[in-house]
């Protein structure tokens, strides 16, 4: 007999560019241990024509995969779930269009969270998972199309922040060839230390001693590979970081998915999203320790503790 989920309980849809993923959380429930888990693969950055536009393969891909996670919630008994579309989708030239045909074929309509609510919503998983006695956190995240910048010392985020310099992004408009040169890479790690610290400026006086965290695949995976090695596979450092950057940009991406880490997925994207970490880091002390939660889940709990209404907004401003 299938399991119906009891009321009440949190549930996202989480469509991003290599899978669309259905988590729902009972009450009191944590992401650690979801009542219902839903997976569809999707290969979304490789359904982006040459004007930014999400492909008719891409759209039809995108619809599956709502239609079964929207499906499987329905058979256990979930109705309110949260399709919450990322950067992949709110990127594309056709967003609108996307919308408009996914609403057709499935009847749900994908949403949207702004940059800035994204960083907030990342913090709020972060919090939860370091907890109060954690202190001060400086929260980062490395997305495909943005970075999230968070940091505060409550519940919530005091300083919250987006920057379009995600790896699938900067990978786009910065790299013609897989293997880029060496002064394409230097201009690139010039722009992205330039863009980070002008959005940082204000905030770096307060935040030099805040426990930096990162919330991302993106960094998890260059975690995984310059700190591959006891006791600092769940930290990333810069020295080692930066040692790799050089070696990343002599690799194919075929190459690159042979690394410790990296998966095949993101190869294409790894030097990108290494470039971006190393400003963050340069920037927020040199090292950042590797959080598994991040902006869905917090969502999720948020929702789950009636703080974040089913739009994804702050109960208080509902």
């Amino acid at each position: 007999m299938r399991k119906q989920i009891g009321e009440p309980s949190a549930a996202v849809l989480d469509v991003g560019s290599f899978s669309a993923r259905l988590v729902v959380l009972a009450k009191g429930g944590s992401p650690l241990d979801p009542v219902l888990s839903h997976q569809t693969r999707l290969r979304l950055d490789r359904e982006l024509d040459d004007d930014g536009n999400l492909t008719r393969r891409g759209i039809d891909a995108v619809s599956s995969a709502v239609e079964a996670g929207m499906t499987m919630a329905a058979k256990h008994g979930v109705e309110d779930v949260y399709p919450l579309a990322t950067s992949s989708i709110r990127d594309a030239a056709n967003v609108k269009q996307v919308v408009c045909d996914v609403a057709k074929a499935t009847g749900v309509k994908l949403r949207f969270l702004t940059g800035r609510r994204e960083a907030e919503l990342a913090y709020v998983g972060a919090r939860r998972w370091y907890g109060a006695s954690a202190g001060r956190l400086l929260v980062l995240d490395i997305g495909g199309g943005t970075v999230e910048l968070a940091a505060g010392d409550a519940e919530e985020a005091g300083f919250a922040h987006s920057l379009p310099l995600g790896a699938r992004s900067l990978t786009r408009d910065w790299f013609s060839t897989e293997c880029p040169s060496p002064k394409v890479v230097r201009a690139m790690r010039e722009h992205v230390l330039d863009e980070v610290s002008d959005a940082m400026r204000d905030v770096l006086p307060q935040i030099r001693d805040h426990h930096a965290v990162g919330c991302s695949k993106v960094l998890r995976q260059l975690a995984r590979l310059a700190g591959d090695r006891p006791s600092r596979s769940r930290e990333l450092h810069l020295d080692d970081l930066r040692a790799w950057i050089p070696r990343l940009a002599k690799l194919p991406a075929k190459r690159r998915a042979e690394l410790p880490g990296i998966s095949r997925q993101r190869s294409h994207q790894a030097l990108a999203g290494a470039i971006v970490a190393e400003a963050l880091l340069t920037l927020s002390g040199g090292q950042v320790a590797i959080c598994p939660w991040s902006t869905r889940d917090g969502l999720l709990l948020g929702m789950l503790d009636g703080l974040v209404t089913l739009d994804g907004k702050p109960a208080k401003a509902a």
